[in-house]
């Protein structure tokens, strides 16, 4: 099965990925990994994206599914792939369909927006890695972790005015990827739910029906 995850920042899409590929035993592929890969191994689209990184620049979209038609034709990708984090634009898709890479199924997962800024401005994290939730996994003394005693903290990007930046960004450039794939035939969504084991029984279930 070769699978596109969409969803907002938040979603749960990394979540759900690592569930999918465990299920179905095909790996979850990172836009970020393979771009590292590549010019680690010197390829000739690893270094011209190494030229565009090197000078602060965005790599063309057709480098970047160069590099992911590339890597899908290894042996790990022969019996399927998770495509998590890409494409992100109709123009990226555009790139994926004209270099022949065949998508089976495009899962949504759908989180209201307001749910999502909950969710992840109520995260904290500590510098000895621990995270929790004001909500969902709290501390037992707010504001201090657990494991070390230390003060916990908001990440930048956890803070709700960039959550709500990001997800604007994920409404303009992204979501419109949900109608391109709609017209294919091959999109289906799932609603997230407040445990993640729920979503994970929902989402398997949706690529079941795919494979029935």
């Amino acid at each position: 099965m070769n699978l596109i995850l969409l969803g907002a920042p938040g979603a749960g899409k990394g979540t759900q990925s690592a569930k999918i590929s465990e299920k179905y035993n095909i790996p979850a592929v990172s836009t970020g990994d393979m771009l590292r890969a590549a010019i680690k191994a010197g390829t000739e689209l690893g270094a011209s994206a190494k030229s565009y990184m090197d000078a602060g620049k965005l790599v063309p979209d057709e480098v970047v599914v160069g590099i992911i038609k590339d890597h899908l034709s290894t042996e790990a990708c022969q019996n399927g792939f998770i495509l998590d984090g890409f494409p992100r634009t109709i123009p990226q898709a555009e790139a994926l369909s004209a270099m022949g890479v065949k998508i089976d199924v495009v899962l949504s997962i759908e989180v209201p927006d307001e749910k999502i800024i909950a969710r992840m401005s109520g995260r904290r994290v500590c510098s000895c890695g621990a995270s929790y939730h004001v909500d969902y996994i709290p501390p037992k003394v707010e504001g201090v972790c657990d494991k070390c005693g230390a003060n916990l903290y908001i990440r930048d990007d956890d803070c709700a005015e960039t959550v709500a930046n990001r997800l604007k960004t994920y409404h303009a450039q992204t979501e419109p990827l949900k109608d391109f794939y709609s017209k294919q035939g091959n999109l289906i969504t799932v609603e997230g739910q407040e445990e993640v084991a729920d979503t994970t029984a929902l989402v398997l279930a949706a690529l079941a029906k795919v494979e029935a």
